[in-house]
């Protein structure tokens, strides 16, 4: 049996924090920025976590290769 591989696109979106939590960035950062408000704007900076344990079990196992 070949060993799993580490899903690359998955690597380069997500972060995985020093206590195992998965980071990600927001989408609608790259342009037409003027017509968002100032707050939308700082909190599209900001990262966010994934915050549903299924779904960071199945993201965790396709980043580690199994």
């Amino acid at each position: 049996m070949p060993k799993m591989k580490t899903h690359k696109g998955l690597k380069a979106r997500v972060r995985v924090t020093r206590n195992g939590k998965l980071v990600r960035r927001k989408s609608g950062t790259s342009h037409l920025m003027s017509s968002k408000n100032a707050k939308r704007r700082r909190s599209l900076g900001r990262p966010a976590g994934i915050n549903n344990a299924k779904l960071v079990r199945t993201l965790t196992r396709a980043l580690a290769g199994g």
